[in-house]
């Protein structure tokens, strides 16, 4: 049966609102410490390898719906893949149905072949796509003062370090725009470096097979923790055979100790990953932002 004309158009402004608006470069420039490689950039699977060209994907919401707050999205891979569609576009659309703007990150993944210091190019990354979106904040509706980072997995320590070391910018910013996120949500996220308690092949990727005491305190979003550092939302399940649940709880205690607004949920059951099987993981996260202003509905 052929849908009727109404019904045809509704499925087309549906289509519409869950859709990414543009996808566009971060650098306009020369890419910050890359080096000439023959490495390729590939997705398959939905997720992206070598990545040598970072971007954002915009999702959008509504203009009766925006609410002028935006998320930039770091999915996670263990610095090794970027997985991009399951947890960078399908939250982007949760979020957008929200009236926020989502920002999906492709970042550069730590490698010394595309790289001068494969330590800092994905920070890198995540610190331009702040200034990008901070300063260009009008034309996406969005309101500058309330851009928050959002990250899983390994791209929860990255957004974890984005949130911790704002105050030292790695790209050229000479308008000296704030790199800070207004706010931080971490979902199962490796946070520290520390022998026995990090994620052993993204510490590896990403500080080298032999990493210094001074990198992986530097890395370990639990030392690093100041009065400045933005709000927090973080989740974990107790059962996480990947990423060990103590990862989020010390992060939390540091946080709490700084006096910083932060909400902990700590899932029983539901393993690494568990935003692919518990669907509703997003709801708590969007009372959190109803209470701290992000949104109001």
């Amino acid at each position: 049966m052929r849908p009727s004309i109404p019904m045809l158009m509704v499925c087309i402004v549906l289509t519409r609102f869950v859709a990414a608006q543009e996808i566009i470069p971060i650098y306009t420039m020369a890419i910050p410490g890359a080096k000439a490689s023959k490495k390729t950039e590939s997705k398959s699977d939905g997720m992206f390898r070598n990545v040598t060209m970072p971007t954002l994907e915009i999702y959008l919401p509504e203009k009766e719906k925006a609410t002028g707050t935006a998320v930039i999205i770091c999915p996670g891979g263990g610095y090794s893949v970027v997985v991009y569609d399951g947890e960078g576009i399908n939250t982007a659309k949760m979020l957008q149905q929200k009236g926020i703007a989502a920002f999906v990150l492709k970042y550069r993944l730590p490698d010394d072949s595309i790289m001068a210091d494969k330590r800092y190019g994905p920070l890198q990354d995540v610190q331009q796509a702040f200034k990008l979106v901070r300063e260009q904040a009008a034309r996406w509706g969005v309101n500058p003062a309330k851009i928050g980072i959002m990250g899983f997995s390994a791209g929860g320590h990255l957004a974890a370090t984005a949130a911790t070391h704002f105050a030292r910018p790695l790209i050229s910013n000479p308008e000296n725009t704030s790199l800070r996120p207004d706010f931080q949500v971490l979902v199962y996220p490796v946070i520290s470096m520390q022998d026995g308690l990090t994620h052993n092949d993204s510490r590896r990727k990403l500080l080298g097979e032999q990493a210094t005491k001074e990198d992986k305190d530097r890395f370990s979003g639990e030392l690093n923790s100041t009065a400045q550092t933005p709000p927090l939302y973080i989740t974990h399940a107790s059962d996480d055979k990947v990423v060990n649940v103590r990862n989020s709880i010390r992060y939390y205690e540091a946080i709490q100790e700084k006096n910083i607004p932060a909400e902990m949920h700590i899932y029983q059951q539901g393993g690494h990953g568990f935003i692919f099987r518990h669907k509703e993981w997003i709801e708590p996260l969007f009372q959190w932002m109803r209470l701290n202003k992000w949104i109001e509905k």
